[in-house]
């Protein structure tokens, strides 16, 4: 029997999946700053919708704008570069073969020019580990380690908004509130809770009654549990 599954009724967009209107739609990152030195002063910070940490808007000498993640101990009236000359400061871009070992960073390139992808939420930073003439190795918050081009950039600092996890949610309301900026629904109900007709997992007492292992050939309604999974189980010593 088909099932519409909750991812299935995510695919089709109705008002109920839809994210909220503008809500990543501000650009946080130094993409378009090339390699020539700039200087900027902290104008403003703020928080926006869909991020986790605090914004700060920037004017460089040039007069032009920007907004970047906000390192902690910023304050407004602060100087940050953007450049080859290698400035340590807050919130600071520089290529990684520039910045010492050990250092806390964030917002960090995966690719030269792209603007930053990793490392940007609220209270995160990562460090450089070992450096040679081409590459630059990462050490990631999750303790997972990333070899980077030389030429890709960070901000130095660690993100801003660290302690939002430290306060206690006490209303099962404001989990909702806290997710939905983020384009995430919540509560969430577990398969073997749901009824049969909902979900294959559904209707056997909380236990799923059959074996996770799914074919990836299996039709859209049943293709939940382990997809063409290698092994399952505990592994023996």
């Amino acid at each position: 029997m088909g099932k519409k599954l909750h991812q299935q009724r995510r695919g089709k967009g109705t008002n109920a999946y839809k994210k909220l209107p503008n809500t990543f739609d501000l650009s946080v990152d130094y993409a378009g700053r090339e390699d020539t030195d700039t200087y900027g002063e902290v104008k403003a910070l703020f928080n926006h919708t869909g991020h986790t940490a605090p914004l700060m808007g920037v004017i460089f000498d040039d007069f032009s704008t920007g907004t970047f993640l906000a390192p902690e101990g910023i304050k407004i009236g602060n100087k940050i570069h953007i450049g080859p000359e290698a400035v340590y400061t807050l919130g600071s871009v520089l290529k990684l073969s520039n910045i010492p070992r050990g250092m806390p960073i964030y917002n960090i390139e995966l690719k030269p020019r792209d603007g930053g992808k990793l490392v940007r939420s609220g209270g995160e930073s990562a460090y450089i580990s070992a450096q040679s003439e081409n590459s630059t190795t990462v050490v990631l918050p999750s303790k997972k380690t990333v070899s980077l081009n030389n030429d890709c950039r960070a901000q130095l600092g660690v993100v801003s908004g660290g302690g939002r996890k430290d306060q206690v949610i006490v209303k099962a309301g404001k989990s909702h509130y806290m997710l939905r900026p983020l384009n995430r629904m919540w509560p969430t109900a577990r398969g073997v809770k749901m009824n049969p007709v909902d979900h294959p997992f559904g209707g056997k007492q909380h236990h799923k009654g059959k074996s996770s292992m799914t074919s990836r050939n299996a039709p859209p309604g049943r293709k939940v549990g382990h997809i063409a999974a290698r092994r399952v189980g505990r592994k023996k010593k």
